[in-house]
C-alpha cells in the first residue's frame, strides 16, 4: 500500500518517513538541532518546492521545556517558531498548518506533523476537507493518502535512530528516507536514516 509521507508520534519518541513514486533521489541529513530532507547528488533538478525542507527540529520553550517537531513540509519551522513562543503544541500545530493549508500540487497533498514532549505527543493534518488536531498518549500515525487521518500505530523503537530505521522499514510501499526523534529528561535527540546511501 502507498500512503506518502507519513508522521509517527507519541509520548517521548516520534518519526517521519519519506516514501515517494515521483522524487526518490532524497536523503535526510542533521545540521544543529535539525534534520532536513534535501535532493541526492545525483537527483534531477526540479523547480517543485516540496522537494527540500527541515522533517525534523529540536525546540526549547520559554519554560525550557523540551519539544520534537516533525513534518512533511515548510511548516515546520513555523510550527517550532510558535513553541519557542510560548504557544501550546496545539495551537502552533493549528495556527502553521491553517496558514499553510495543504500543498497546493497535483494531489491537494495534505500536510502533516507532528510534536513530542517527555510525557506528551499532538499529532495533526490539514487536507483539503479537514484540518484535524489530536493530543494522542500511544504512537499515533497520520500520512497524506489512504491513512490521512490520524490512528493508532505500533512504534516501539526507544531510540532516535532506531526510530527512523523502524518507519523506513514499515510495510508501506516506495521508502526514500526517515527521521526520528526522542525527547527525555536529558533533551531531544536526532536521528536519520537514508534508504540508498551515496
Amino acid at each position: 500500500m502507498y500512503i506518502g509521507r507519513f508522521a509517527v508520534v507519541g509520548p517521548g519518541v516520534g518519526a517521519y518517513r519519506v516514501s515517494s513514486r515521483s522524487f526518490p533521489n532524497r536523503r535526510v541529513v542533521e545540521r544543529e538541532g535539525l534534520l532536513t530532507v534535501g535532493p541526492t547528488s545525483d537527483a534531477p533538478e526540479t523547480e517543485n518546492p516540496y522537494v527540500s525542507y527541515n522533517c525534523a527540529r529540536a525546540v526549547t520553550t520559554p519554560t525550557d521545556e523540551q519539544l520534537a517537531v516533525v513534518g512533511n513540509g515548510s511548516h515546520v519551522d513555523p510550527i517550532a517558531e510558535k513553541l519557542e513562543l510560548g504557544y501550546p503544541a496545539r495551537d502552533a500545530l493549528v495556527t502553521a498548518l491553517l496558514a499553510l493549508d495543504f500543498e497546493k500540487d497535483d494531489y491537494d497533498t495534505p500536510r502533516i506533523a507532528g510534536v513530542v514532549g517527555v510525557e506528551t505527543a499532538t499529532i495533526g493534518t490539514v487536507r483539503r476537507d479537514a484540518l484535524l488536531i489530536e493530543t494522542v498518549s500511544e504512537p499515533t500515525l497520520v500520512a497524506t493518502y489512504e491513512r490521512d487521518s490520524p490512528e493508532p500505530y505500533s512504534l516501539s523503537a526507544t531510540t532516535a535512530a532506531d526510530a527512523a530505521v523502524e518507519v523506513l522499514g514499515a510495510d508501506f510501499e516506495h521508502p526514500v528516507c526517515a527521521a526520528g526523534v526522542t525527547v527525555d529528561a536529558d533533551g531531544v535527540t536526532l536521528g536519520f536514516a537514508n534508504g540508498d546511501e551515496e
